[in-house]
């Protein structure tokens, strides 16, 4: 791959490792791939040769199926060596949720954010029979289906536990400007928001690869969403922000190694459109709330499709995250309905 590269995004590989399997996308870095239970049915996880030993970027969820897939490929592609070291880009279980399994049942130190083993270990250890009376307040604040707020409120939320391994105390923590040796190169860590706080990235200084984890993704655009956690959180200002920086440092001929979907070159129009896509959404939204709306009430204009049930609760709580970053900047107002509802509506 070469620096004149057209601007384009291209796929190296037209198709992902099997089950089990891996590719090795250049010297000593594999390619992996772990299932997921939901219709993004997979996570990326890649291992660095560090010689005696490997680094592994991401883990999957904890479950059995992962822990003997994780098994098959210790034995084959990863040739029985050890792995010493985990590295997980943020604390989104699908990311973390065996890092805790790698560091008790193998001994491997785990290396991430401040962010992220915080947040990830006391989500782990926050586990919920039923909604708390928070998050009820937070869905009713969001104008939600009254159908599904009211299996909700019957049902178990999910919980970190339930797909996150058990995590033991210490970790090593990488910051903004640090620089850390993996596989034989050295990786600037840049750090990325609001898709996740605190969310890693690393970019190699001997070759053209980035670790890019969730905030750098080639056909979908990373969800970012508003909790009852922080219900006045503005991850789209953080999400911007961070895209903006991150752009300043995007190749053509960077190979990009996503949590999702395939590797990828032509990032500098790839971030171009991260961005863009998220003002296109803030534009159209503010012309849809010319009069007063719920966030559940706006998917059309955010995602322009159908919002199925097994999608809503991320499409509910990234409407939350637009329609609040309008209001934090001033250009939209809300309204507190009866029904404990925010109606926003733009002003002017």
């Amino acid at each position: 791959m070469k620096d004149q590269l057209p601007e384009g995004l291209r796929y190296p590989w037209d198709e992902p490792p099997a089950e089990g399997d891996a590719i090795e996308i250049a010297p000593g870095v594999l390619w992996m791939r772990l299932p997921l239970p939901m219709k993004l049915d997979h996570v990326n996880i890649y291992a660095l040769d560090d010689g005696d030993s490997w680094t592994v970027i991401d883990t999957g969820f904890a479950s059995k199926r992962s822990k003997a897939i994780w098994q098959t490929l210790m034995a084959g592609p990863l040739n029985g060596k050890p792995i010493e070291r985990v590295v997980v880009t943020h604390h989104h279980p699908d990311h973390v949720g065996l890092a805790g399994w790698f560091q008790t049942a193998h001994g491997a130190e785990l290396v991430t954010t401040r962010t992220a083993w915080l947040t990830a270990r006391m989500l782990t250890l926050d586990v919920q029979d039923v909604p708390s009376p928070e998050s009820l307040a937070f869905y009713r604040s969001a104008g939600m289906d009254a159908d599904i707020y009211e299996t909700r409120a019957r049902e178990r939320p999910f919980n970190f536990a339930d797909v996150v391994a058990p995590m033991p105390l210490g970790y090593t923590r990488i910051e903004q400007g640090d620089v850390i040796e993996m596989g034989g190169r050295r990786w600037d860590v840049h750090i990325g928001n609001g898709h996740a706080p605190e969310h890693a990235t690393f970019w190699s200084r001997d070759d053209h690869l980035v670790l890019a984890g969730d905030q750098i993704l080639p056909s979908i655009s990373p969800n970012i969403g508003v909790y009852a956690t922080e219900p006045m959180a503005d991850p789209i200002a953080d999400w911007l922000e961070a895209c903006e920086r991150l752009s300043t440092l995007a190749r053509p001929d960077h190979l990009v190694l996503g949590g999702h979907k395939l590797p990828f070159t032509g990032l500098p129009l790839r971030m171009r459109q991260l961005i863009d896509n998220h003002h296109g959404a803030l534009t159209r939204l503010l012309d849809y709330i010319d009069t007063p709306k719920t966030a559940a009430e706006c998917f059309v204009p955010l995602f322009k499709r159908k919002i199925g049930t097994a999608e809503y609760g991320l499409a509910l709580v990234e409407a939350v995250a637009h329609l609040s970053h309008l209001y934090q900047s001033g250009l939209a107002s809300r309204t507190r309905r009866a029904d404990d509802a925010w109606e926003y509506q733009r002003k002017g």
